[in-house]
């Protein structure tokens, strides 16, 4: 009876130690396997910089992994301690630690790709407004607009797939090289011109908002060049845009004498730089101008031009084409 009181007493230690063995791993087991319920639809936001620690902190808190521990030694295992990359994370489906783990080291957001298109002649403003519809809130405008203030004309206009929740400066930074690609073809040309890449591009941007087909871009192209080169003002609608954001039609004579070097009324020659952003058919108006003996044009509300070789012709047709009866 001793002996087996004696076994008794021994035998309760390590089954103790089973029993406890047996618990940790089932925890364990549980700890690799998503949170249930699961929080589908989830957005995460990791901010710029964040350290492994709060990154975990925050995915912890959305409901999307169970154990932080797991967690930070999935991603100290991977290789990932600092290089945790920010921005806005979609969990749809329940994941496990060492998936979430990849995820953020990696930066898999989760976000399918959206078509966006800048249309050519869009300001920097336009392409903020555009974007922005078409993407999350990680697209910050106020940021674009810095990054790139003073790339107005240096942003290619084209179609674009991007991540939902693409940021800002990957946005500027796809547009300046998209901007720079292009242009490689046409700088033999422009260097065949005498005239600056600025220069260009700022006439193309004034071209870009003025005239619609190749031919009255080229036949606006020449007449701006030539009256540049007799010393007169453009006396260019479009190019108020930056000064006060008027269009042609909502122009008074008071906003003629505003003091801007964009008010090409006042001043001579080409105003600072681009009005707008705009495509190669204008690009290459710019540079292929044609030779007329037109100095002056008009858009009538059709958006048909019309050309003048002095300026009484021009007044008769401001008369015939843009005054109401």
């Amino acid at each position: 009876m001793e002996k087996l009181l004696a076994w008794g007493k021994v035998s309760r230690r390590p089954l103790a130690l089973g029993l406890v063995g047996v618990l940790c791993i089932t925890i364990g087991g549980l700890a690799t396997f998503p949170p249930l319920p699961f929080p589908s639809g989830v957005v995460v936001t990791l901010s710029d910089g964040v350290s492994l620690e709060g990154a975990v902190r925050t995915l912890r808190a959305s409901g999307v992994v169970r154990s932080s521990a797991l967690l930070e030694t999935y991603v100290v295992l991977l290789g990932g301690e600092h290089r945790i990359k920010a921005g806005e994370y979609l969990f749809s489906d329940p994941e496990t630690p060492y998936a979430i783990a990849s995820r953020i080291i990696n930066g898999e957001y989760g976000f399918s790709q959206v078509s966006v298109t800048i249309p050519e002649g869009s300001s920097r403003e336009d392409i903020v407004r555009i974007v922005s519809t078409k993407t999350s809130s990680a697209f910050d405008g106020e940021e674009f607009l810095r990054l790139t203030s003073d790339k107005e004309g240096y942003l290619f206009p084209d179609t674009y797939f991007v991540m939902k929740n693409v940021q800002a400066e990957t946005v500027a930074l796809r547009m300046e090289e998209n901007f720079k690609r292009k242009i490689a073809s046409r700088e033999s040309e422009i260097t065949a011109s005498g005239k600056s890449l600025h220069d260009i591009l700022t006439m193309a941007s004034i071209i870009e908002a003025e005239a619609t087909t190749p031919e009255d871009r080229r036949l606006v192209s020449g007449i701006l060049w030539h009256r540049i080169a007799l010393g007169m003002p453009l006396q260019v609608d479009a190019a108020f845009v930056a000064v006060n954001g008027k269009t042609t039609f909502e122009l008074t004579l008071d906003d003629l004498k505003i003091d801007s070097p964009y008010n090409t009324y006042r001043f001579k020659g080409l105003p600072p730089g681009p009005i707008n952003n705009p495509g190669l058919d204008a690009i290459d108006a710019a540079l292929q101008p044609t030779t007329s003996a037109y100095l002056y044009y008009l858009s009538d509300n059709s958006g048909v031009m019309h050309y003048a070789r002095t300026f009484d012709e021009h007044r008769a047709n401001k008369q015939r084409y843009l005054v109401k009866a």
